[in-house]
């Protein structure tokens, strides 16, 4: 453990050491490249100078320098095209291993929480969560039974109570005499309002016991 904890921070170190020196050889080869550049072309300037005075000798001589400054030009372009090769691959190498210790790293995070987090112990938290919720519903339908003297109600007579007040409402209801329509107006010719019937005499007592011993009398 602790030689991987230790060993990430100098590998990365030596790989940017690496790179860094990769960097400065570059630089360097840049750099010589320019100058035999320069180089090679003063010898033309020279080559044409000879040229001028007629002295073909030395002319040639420059132009055999030049060959030779341009061979090292193209050795340095070579050795800079390595170079580039080889920070490219370095730097490949390197995303490949912060890639690969990134995916170690979630495998033993992955690793520990499934340690702290068995199936034994989900399945016995499940199981105490569903006995709690089994006790939670007998305690609810302990509260919702009556108590007293209501717990000694039928449900069936009060239903067939129910029933016959019922049946006793509408009973009455078919009882109830039909309310009778006001009599039409009849209609007199000449507009004339027909003659009301004179109302009868009532009969006093007195004239009630008359009329009681003359039927005794009779007999």
């Amino acid at each position: 453990m602790f030689s991987r904890m230790f060993g990430k921070p100098k590998q990365e170190t030596n790989a940017l050491t690496t790179l860094d020196k990769l960097n400065e050889t570059l630089e360097m080869l840049e750099k010589k490249e320019k100058v035999l550049l320069k180089k090679a072309a003063g010898e033309v300037e020279k080559a044409k100078e000879f040229t001028r005075a007629k002295n073909k000798r030395a002319a040639i001589q420059c132009l055999k320098r030049k060959r030779l400054y341009e061979q090292q030009i193209e050795q340095l372009g070579n050795f800079q095209l390595r170079i580039h090769d080889q920070m490219i691959m370095l730097e490949g190498a390197k995303a490949t291993t912060e890639t690969v210790d990134a995916l170690r790293t979630g495998a033993s995070a992955m690793k520990a929480m499934q340690k702290a987090t068995n199936i034994d112990d989900v399945d016995k938290t499940m199981d105490e969560i569903n006995e709690q919720t089994e006790n939670m519903k007998q305690i609810q339908e302990a509260l919702a039974t009556p108590i007293g003297s209501a717990a000694d109600f039928d449900e069936d007579e009060l239903e067939a109570e129910l029933e016959e007040l019922e049946s006793a409402e509408l009973e009455e209801q078919l009882l109830q005499p039909a309310t009778s329509a006001p009599a039409a107006p009849v209609q007199v010719p000449g507009g004339r309002l027909p003659a009301r019937a004179a109302p009868q005499k009532q009969r006093t007592a007195e004239e009630d016991e008359l009329a009681a011993l003359q039927a005794e009398m009779a007999l």
